[in-house]
């Protein structure tokens, strides 16, 4: 998991939607308008989208 990820305090029903909103947001706005920074803020939304997902399929096991 990325050791970001918890600090967005999402709820684990987030849709993919307000997890990228929230990364978003965490972000500081000078890296937000960097357009040579485009392709990193992309892997972060991505690894931040794969952790929310992995930490559903936790929940999910840990329930069965």
């Amino acid at each position: 998991m990325d050791p970001f990820y918890p600090h967005l305090n999402l709820p684990l029903t987030a849709k993919p939607r307000d997890v990228i909103k929230a990364a978003a947001k965490a972000l500081h706005p000078w890296i937000r308008r960097q357009p040579g920074l485009r392709l990193s803020r992309r892997r972060f939304y991505r690894d931040m989208l794969n952790a929310h997902e992995a930490a559903q399929e936790r929940a999910r096991s840990a329930s069965s």
